[in-house]
């Protein structure tokens, strides 16, 4: 790190719809192109690198072993071995790029391994609510999530991105695991119902205190909200976090349509633009989740200056 910010990439799954191919509402989302067209997916992460990222985030957020034995008739360990191929997918988008790439000061690019929440697999929208929360024990957490991380790291991720978790103890169910893997980093972002607190109801503050229990996290932060509840959320927690822990955020891109005008809101302010308020609290992980494409990324970059 260099103090600059990283870039991360923008919506794959929504990325991949605007492409023809149709992944909303699989109970596998865009985990089923690991199977079905892995191509897309390559193409995709390598748009993004061309868009200026510096980080691709593999199509595994809603991949799991139940999941592909359930959905796709495979055995454990060919749903083990699909999990790993969605980080060679990314590595070789990466490869590929950067042999060609010409700019002789490109940063390397990370690949971080998607984990999406306990709430992704059930396909209930709960991981915008945490209504699982109650009924999971931290150990069962614990045990759902290994297999998947575990796969990540094997197959050579540079950190995890433990991602959209709406609950408390889900939270401290991964970090736990991590411990684990003890030479793998991760970021943790939450996904969050309004400018305080995380989607199950708890305090954003409250969350951030489990990120800075681990040593192992480069990051804690938001993703897939709205982008004007960043700036309120970082500063609810600022107090919270630990100085050696960054912020990550990448909400999702919402333009704010007016139902009755079919046009724009005049409070409608560029997605790259509030991102330099992101920059000036601290977030040195910035990018974007739904709807969030290549164009954006550019954009983004350009207003950062990174």
């Amino acid at each position: 790190m260099d103090g600059k910010p990283l870039i991360l990439d923008g919506g794959l799954g929504t990325e991949l719809e605007v492409n023809g191919l149709q992944i909303d509402g699989d109970p596998l989302w865009s985990a089923r192109m690991l199977h079905t067209d892995p191509k897309a997916i390559k193409d995709v992460h390598y748009r993004f690198l061309q868009s200026g990222s510096d980080v691709i985030t593999t199509a595994t957020y809603q991949a799991s072993i139940k999941g592909f034995v359930k959905y796709l008739g495979l055995g454990p360990e060919e749903a083990q071995q699909l999990i790993m191929s969605g980080v060679q997918l990314a590595k070789e988008a990466v490869s590929d790029f950067m042999s060609q790439d010409k700019v002789s000061d490109r940063r390397q690019p990370l690949i971080a391994g998607s984990v999406g929440p306990y709430g992704a697999f059930l396909h209930d929208r709960s991981e915008y609510t945490g209504a699982y929360e109650e009924k999971m024990t931290v150990e069962e957490f614990k045990d759902w999530h290994r297999p998947q991380i575990q796969c990540l790291v094997k197959a050579g991720v540079d950190l995890v991105a433990i991602e959209t978790i709406p609950c408390i103890k889900e939270a401290e169910a991964l970090v736990e695991v991590l411990k684990e893997f003890p030479g793998t980093k991760a970021w943790l972002s939450f996904s969050c119902k309004d400018s305080h607190n995380i989607s199950s109801g708890k305090t954003f503050s409250e969350a951030v205190q489990v990120a800075c229990r681990s040593s192992q996290l480069v990051a804690v932060g938001v993703n897939c909200c709205s982008p004007d509840l960043v700036k309120p959320l970082l500063e609810s927690a600022m107090s919270h976090k630990k100085a050696d822990l960054s912020w990550v955020v990448y909400p999702n891109n919402e333009e704010g349509w007016d139902p009755e005008t079919g046009g724009r809101t005049e409070k409608w302010t560029s997605f790259a633009k509030l991102s330099l308020d992101w920059k000036e609290q601290g977030a040195l992980w910035i990018g974007g989740c739904c709807f969030v494409g290549p164009a954006d990324i550019t954009e983004l970059k350009h207003v950062l200056h990174v």
